[in-house]
């Protein structure tokens, strides 16, 4: 069977399971006892074991199985749900969504999962999660491998034991005060290959070159040495702590290997039920997977299938096209509209209205099928929520409201990233620790509210916390000593001002550094992101009490409000979103400052930029020197005055990329063309603006 043409509908539908299984493994945390929900969490893993299986992704489907296993043995209330089993599904549940964005980006869908197999393994027999290595040394018995292999490399193990050669799985621990723990890698690796053949290793090879691990690794080892000799000779590598050295069992490949051809008749067998049972017919049940509790609920599913059939799956690059046709069509529209007026003839005044009218509808649809709602950002952070509250010992309520609201999918696929860090920075600044709460009068447990909404052509995101609010001072002192401002500004600041001082570049207010936050990276990253989709954030905040931050973002990337001006006789839009107002000014108002043309903008200095400069735009004859037509744009908190020779009006455009030849030019974002044929250039105001 030719898979390749259903890898978009399998990477989609992978994507709704695991975050199904997700939203049911929060729901199974606050309800452990509740078996209905383990089988909504089984059926998704069962569904996206069978699909990974039949699209050829092994490893996939492998942990799918072994999760599975686990879920199973809770559902048939073989082994009780306990937090510490849970964060070993969640743990899963992260690797397989890594699993399946590595084969959306063109991989492979492989990673080493073996210390999360051996978990779920553990879990599945009713042993403790997390282990504890006892032995230094291990005999000649063969414990539970920690590795997991596939057919080639069993197969080299099994001809290697044939040869007269051992394999050992061998656990190297390096001290925790290691600092050059590649070169200590590299050492290791060294001895073992002038005694054998490595195997395999867990992290890979070059995670264990990029230091990407903590301070154990495994490795798979051939070698006609015994295990006392490969363990004292590999404690000799300086900083090297503990070396575990047991032999492989080889038994148990036997088992893994029929337990997987079972597995694949399975899922064959199951394919092949569902390519010849017709539309009518019910498909016969899975006596394995499927148990008398979770009978109902599959035949409920059932019932609502006709509604699935009013959906289907359009790719973003389709609707993109589509909207490049209507386009050309806008165009050939003003043509149309400006040869009605010139011959005036009635019937075709009619039908050109009549045609308008039609395409505005047309133009709406078109923007509305690009529409995704946030719920798909959204979804993501109850869980991350989850994890963070752990890692801080901290107890938080996350509250989503609005997650309905509809942004086009251009916006949707860029505010991920920032959100994360604004939600990361509340819940390790604002929300404060049981203890400090309750000293405060607070309940303990804070609340994180993720809210979003319409107004007018933006939509607004907020991350309100009932958190600890930002400290004036604090903020203050940091700034000034990081130069970022001086004492003297510092005393005519507004609170507004001095809370958008965290967004500054290299600025942190935290005493400790952590994974969570206190790098000084991550804010000015969100509003440098922010306000390259034509957006802006603003922070509100009252010490003790909480902190808002308001996202305001364009509704779509497609179709913007701009002001069309002129220089010459070359027409250029600058977006709305960046205008505060425009003006004419005389040539006596300019002045000069630190060799910059400046004028004085309701008592604050804005620099003056001269647009025929910045684009080099040739004159035909000299321009009257007494008036200046300025544009105020913003970029934050700061102000430029754009230069321009007129303005022509307001007006709704059509953003469209300069393409592959014209990319990285100056202040220039894109193109459009007018109702009349012209090109008109987009002005990137941000890059204007120092």
């Amino acid at each position: 069977m030719e898979v390749n043409q259903y890898l978009e509908m399998f990477i989609e539908e992978s994507k709704e399971h695991l975050q199904a299984c997700s939203e049911h493994l929060l729901e199974l945390e606050k309800n452990p006892d509740d078996l209905a929900i383990v089988g909504e969490i089984f059926r998704s893993a069962h569904t996206l074991k069978g699909m990974s299986a039949t699209m050829g992704f092994e490893d996939l489907a492998d942990l799918t199985h072994k999760m599975e296993n686990v879920l199973d043995a809770i559902r048939n209330e073989k082994i009780h749900v306990t937090p510490e089993i849970l964060d070993v599904v969640f743990e899963s549940v992260d690797h397989l969504e890594e699993m399946v964005m590595d084969i959306a980006n063109g991989g492979d869908g492989k990673r080493d999962v073996s210390a999360t197999v051996a978990q779920l393994k553990r879990i599945e027999l009713g042993e403790e999660a997390v282990p504890e290595v006892a032995a230094t040394v291990a005999g000649p018995a063969a414990v539970e491998s920690v590795l997991e292999y596939d057919s080639f490399e069993q197969t080299v193990i099994a001809q290697s034991s044939e040869q007269g050669f051992h394999a050992y799985e061998i656990s190297i621990k390096l001290r925790e005060d290691c600092l050059l723990k590649a070169a200590r890698v590299f050492m290791v690796f060294e001895i073992l290959e002038k005694d054998g053949e490595v195997i395999k290793s867990s992290p890979s090879v070059e995670k264990l070159e990029d230091e990407q691990f903590d301070q154990q690794f495994y490795v798979a080892f051939v070698t006609k040495e015994s295990a006392e000799d490969m363990q004292k000779k590999i404690m000799k590598v300086s900083e090297v702590e503990e070396v575990v050295v047991t032999t492989i069992d080889q038994k148990k490949f036997s088992e893994r290997e029929y337990e997987s051809q079972q597995e694949v008749a399975a899922t064959a067998s199951a394919v092949a039920e569902v390519e010849s049972t017709p539309a009518t017919v019910p498909s016969k049940p899975e006596p394995a997977a499927q148990s008398a509790k979770t009978a109902t609920p599959a035949k409920a599913e059932k019932n609502h299938a006709p509604v699935g059939n009013k959906t289907i799956r359009v790719n973003i690059e389709r609707l993109d096209i589509l909207m490049n046709l209507f386009e050309e069509l806008v165009i050939d529209r003003g043509r149309l509209q400006s040869i009605a007026t010139d011959v005036n003839h009635g019937e075709l005044n009619e039908t050109v209205e009549r045609m308008s009218r039609v395409m505005g509808d047309l133009q709406t649809i078109i923007l509305t099928m690009r529409m995704v709602p946030v719920e798909t950002v959204f979804n993501r952070f109850p869980k991350m929520i989850r994890q963070l509250s752990r890692d801080l010992n901290k107890k938080i309520n996350l509250e989503i409201i609005g997650a309905e609201t509809e942004l086009d999918r251009t916006v949707i696929d860029e505010i991920g990233d920032p959100l994360v860090h604004l939600i990361r920075n509340s819940v390790d600044h604002g929300i404060e620790n049981p203890t400090s709460r309750r000293a405060k009068g607070k309940p303990e447990e804070g609340t994180v509210v993720l809210r979003a909404y319409h107004s007018g052509n933006y939509v607004f995101i907020e991350i309100e916390d009932d958190g600890a609010g930002i400290n004036r001072d604090k903020v203050l002192s940091k700034a000034i000593a990081k130069g970022i401002v001086t004492q003297e500004q510092s005393y005519s600041m507004s609170d507004n001002q001095i809370n958008e001082l965290i967004l500054a570049s290299g600025f942190s207010t935290a005493d400790v550094i952590s994974d969570v936050s206190g790098r000084g990276v991550g804010l000015d990253v969100v509003k440098t992101t922010i306000e390259s989709l034509g957006g802006n954030i603003s922070i509100e905040s009252t010490q003790d009490v909480g902190s808002i931050f308001s996202i305001q973002l364009p509704l779509t990337l497609s179709i913007i409000s701009v002001m069309l001006v002129e220089i010459e006789k070359e027409i250029y839009a600058i977006p709305l979103s960046s205008i505060i107002e425009t003006s004419i000014i005389r040539s006596s108002e300019i002045m000069n400052a630190h060799n910059q043309k400046v004028i004085d903008f309701r008592g604050k200095v804005v620099p003056l930029v001269f647009l025929e400069e910045i684009f080099e735009v040739p004159r035909t004859e000299p321009q009257d020197e007494e008036f200046h037509s300025v544009v105020i744009v913003r970029k934050g908190e700061k102000l430029a005055g754009l230069v321009v020779d007129s303005f022509i009006g307001q007006q709704e455009i059509v953003l469209k990329s300069l393409g592959n030849y014209l990319t990285n030019i100056f202040a220039i974002s894109g193109a459009t063309i007018l109702g009349n044929g012209k090109v008109a250039l987009i002005v990137d105001c941000n890059a204007l603006i120092k």
